[in-house]
This record gives C-alpha cells, structure tokens and sequence, in this order.
C-alpha cells in the first residue's frame, strides 16, 4: 500500500487556543475542520513542506526552529496509508489569513472533540489537550 505523508501544525496562541481551518467545498472532506498543513512534495523533508503549506495557505512564515513535532497519526485511506506528522508551533510571522480554507477558528484543545474532523486528526486531539 502506497505511503502518503502528510504534515499539519498545530499553532498555538499565546491564550492557549489552536487554529482550525474549514476545509473548502469541492475537496475531499470538504467542510470538516483540520490543522492547516498538507502533504510532502518528493525531495522535501516534512519541515520544509509544512513551512512551505503554511506560507500558501495562511500566508505566514515559520523558521524550522520553532516546529516542535508533537504526536502523528497513521491509518488506511483511499488505497494508500496516510502517516500524519503534528507538529506545535508558538511562534511566526505574520498575521494569519484564510487563503485555501472557507473559515478559520481558533479554539481551546478542549472544544476540539466538538468539531467535526477527519478521522486521521480526531486521535491527536488528546494528546495535543496535554501538551498545550
């Protein structure tokens, strides 16, 4: 079974709440809310590909220094095994915009069980509750 990796951040505010974006319609899973993220380009190491994801869909900058990796998920999907790579970021640049996602939200760890999410997102919930 093919390997998709696939990177997400969970950025973290300084009151402690994670962003969520809404996926857009059209696209799979289209109106569930995920960490912003996406997936590893061949030749691209994960850091390089979330830096590069959260630049084009939030329109901010992240040095690798400050991407903790944080608890990953692993499941069949589609014919392939996707590897989903969290990381906890506290700090950027730039002020974050919705340019790919239909919404954006910023929520406590907590209130994340109550958000509809994709499968591969909805186990990391608890350990992020911890870490944050």
């Amino acid at each position: 079974m093919p390997m998709l990796l696939v990177v997400a951040a969970a950025l973290v505010d300084l009151d402690g709440r994670v962003l969520v974006q809404r996926r857009p319609a059209g696209t799979s899973m289209a109106g569930l809310w995920e960490f912003p993220g996406g997936k590893v380009e061949p030749g691209e190491t994960p850091e390089a590909a979330l830096i590069r994801e959260l630049g084009e869909e939030l329109g901010i900058d992240v040095e690798a220094a400050c991407l903790a990796p944080a608890v990953f998920a692993s499941e069949p999907l589609d014919g392939r095994h996707l590897l989903l790579l969290l990381y906890a970021c506290r700090k950027w640049k730039g002020v974050v915009e919705a340019r790919h996602a239909t919404e954006l939200k910023w929520v406590r760890p907590v209130e994340l069980h109550r958000l509809e999410m994709p499968p591969a997102d909805k186990p990391l919930i608890g350990l992020l509750e911890a870490l944050v």
